[in-house]
């Protein structure tokens, strides 16, 4: 499992994270995009001033005007002042201007929403959490992270585990995610982790909840929260916390163990190793430089299995730089294991053609 912050990291994150965020609901044509001095853009909105603008808010700009994001990430590079001109043209030429919700901190735009998004801040979801956690016994912490998309928590207890195969012990675990930038719902999900090598498998979500619902009331610029919100948000998160402790309680640790038994007695032939990890990889949207890591981990391995196909794509994620995509990879581990049998053997025929 790949590792990102302690816990301690983390919570003094989301502490500094609070007091650096703020929000606005403004329309759309009082944003301007500008170049500036030193070369790349930043965003004047009338009465508010001038803010950077990250990755995650560029893309969500460009979706939003229609622009292609090839384009648009050329301009970014190449044309600082071409891609203000592109998006100042379609923001004054909509047929009629709408309100958005700036998420800003420390001084950027984070995101680019609707006006009906609904936060649900990753401090909420931790402080809900984070409690019920330290509550299990023996329960650790393994990884926790806050990147520019996600917040994650990462932990795992041994009052829960099992053996794959004689000496292939396995552990139950959580992951708590969050997006905070309309990259994803909150969502918790179990956590399988292999003792032998760390490698951490996330399961399907337990729980989901989509960042949206109506639209928000503001004073100004700035966005305020009702009672309704809030009560609907505490309950919400009771729901989590129902969640935790379901996803904690056994079941689900033995059902994913079946799983991987199963998986490990699905044999790939040892010449056909190679097309059948760069098949599999292209169903699962692996990339090429990805999957020539994987295999290098699975010939590693040795268990030349579905079961050590999937954990080769486990072992790799800890490779990778992005924790976002890290994570992306620890789900896809998961995938491989619960991939139909039939597909599974579609694959390895192909491999043999």
């Amino acid at each position: 499992m790949k590792q990102g912050k302690t816990l301690n990291e983390l919570a003094a994150e989301l502490d500094r994270q609070r007091n650096a965020k703020k929000d606005y609901l403004v329309q759309t044509d009082a944003i301007e995009m500008v170049e500036r001095d030193n070369g790349g853009v930043s965003v004047m909105v009338d009465g508010l001033g001038n803010f950077g603008i990250n990755d995650v808010a560029h893309s969500q700009l460009g979706t939003y005007l229609g622009i292609p994001a090839a384009y648009y990430e050329r301009m970014r590079s190449f044309s600082p002042s071409l891609l203000a001109h592109n998006v100042n043209h379609w923001l004054a030429n909509a047929a009629e201007p709408e309100r958005r919700m700036l998420r800003t901190m420390d001084g950027s735009v984070r995101a680019f929403l609707s006006d009906k998004y609904r936060r649900i801040d990753n401090y909420e979801v931790a402080d809900t959490v984070l409690p019920l956690l330290l509550k299990v016994p023996d329960l650790e912490v393994k990884s926790c992270e806050i990147t520019e998309s996600r917040m994650y928590i990462k932990a795992v207890t041994p009052r829960i585990q099992g053996e794959v195969s004689v000496g292939d012990v396995v552990q139950s675990g959580i992951v708590i995610s969050n997006s905070e930038v309309g990259l994803g719902s909150v969502a918790v999900s179990p956590l399988i982790f292999r003792l032998v090598c760390t490698n951490g498998m996330i399961a399907q979500e337990s729980l989901r909840k989509i960042h949206s619902g109506r639209g928000l009331s503001a004073d100004g610029y700035n966005i305020y929260r009702d009672e309704t919100i809030e009560a609907d948000d505490k309950a919400f998160l009771m729901k989590v916390e129902d969640t935790v402790n379901a996803a904690l309680d056994g079941r689900t640790f033995e059902r994913i163990l079946g799983e991987m038994r199963q998986s490990k007695e699905r044999k790939i032939g040892g010449a056909e190793v190679p097309k059948v990890v760069e098949l599999t990889s292209k169903r699962l949207g692996i990339t090429q430089s990805e999957s020539s890591g994987i295999l290098g981990h699975l010939i590693e391995g040795g268990d030349l299995s579905q079961y050590g196909l999937a954990n080769a794509v486990t072992r790799y994620s800890q490779d990778v730089q992005n924790y976002d995509r890290a994570t992306e990879l620890e789900a896809v581990g998961y995938r491989i294991i619960t991939m139909a049998p039939a597909l599974w053997n579609s694959i390895n025929a192909a491999a043999r053609e």
